[in-house]
């Protein structure tokens, strides 16, 4: 019998590939034997990973990134499965949000994905098979600040739900990731800035722990495998237990009677 988890023989789209998710995206589907293609916006940031070649465009820019992706089309046809993970955020509540700021979080987390994906699950469509794993986070399914990226990555989801129901039938799957927060290289500043931070941020997780790149590279894995072939419109949050209920308020409230 054949591994439902291994990937062999496939092509894997992978988006955001040179960052942190990204990375460890990259490696963890190489070693599941897909045949791993990198985009991001500078091609220095994807130098010694394991892709078969690589598409370069800012997401900001929908134009540019559709444009990128029908050439890659064209040329090499469309991926057994696309890992939608690019993305950005800045750390900002209402009273810090503007018009540029919205616009700016909608371009990169949105309007950019779905300028991306469009072009693919029309491919995937044609062809009759493929399927969409999109990295999101649980800010699209609580409020944790972050009202734009909020609003984006909870577009995200909804957007799945639309490929699964609508592309469905022509053999295309589309889930979601919704990670916490995840212990990358990007925490390094804040942690300079503030070491204590990991003491106010951990008494919200139920495991104590933020949860690795490789936790959500696993769960993504899953999603565009064979093992999850009877699974499509799905939101699996990757948050050591965060969407589960408020820890801290069971443990400052309930039990500090």
């Amino acid at each position: 019998m054949t591994n439902p988890f291994r990937l062999d023989g496939r092509t894997v789209l992978i988006s955001g590939a040179g960052g942190g998710i990204g990375r460890v995206l990259v490696e963890t589907f190489h070693r599941a034997g897909a045949s791993v293609i990198g985009a991001d916006r500078d091609s220095t940031m994807l130098v010694g990973l394991p892709v078969v070649r690589t598409i370069l465009f800012d997401q900001e820019d929908a134009k540019s990134t559709r444009a990128a992706i029908a050439a890659d089309l064209a040329a090499h046809g469309a991926p057994d499965a696309l890992i939608a993970n690019a993305g950005f955020t800045r750390a900002e509540h209402l009273d810090q949000l503007d018009d540029d700021i919205w616009a700016s979080e909608m371009a990169i987390n949105l309007n950019g994905a779905y300028a991306l994906v469009d072009p693919v699950i029309a491919a995937m469509a044609a062809r009759g098979a493929g399927n969409v794993v999109f990295i999101s986070s649980v800010n699209a399914l609580q409020h944790l600040g972050n009202p734009a990226y909020s609003a984006a990555k909870a577009g995200l989801i909804a957007y799945a739900r639309a490929i699964a129901v609508e592309r469905g039938g022509q053999g295309v799957r589309a889930n979601v990731v919704a990670p916490g927060s995840v212990r990358t290289p990007a925490w390094d500043h804040r942690l300079a800035a503030d070491p204590r931070l990991l003491d106010k941020v951990l008494p919200h997780y139920p495991l104590g722990r933020m949860v690795g790149p490789e936790e959500v590279a696993h769960a993504a894995l899953f999603l565009a495998s064979d093992a999850a072939s009877g699974i499509t419109g799905a939101t699996v949050p990757v948050d050591a237990g965060l969407t589960a209920g408020n820890l801290r308020f069971v443990n400052e409230v309930l039990r500090a009677k």
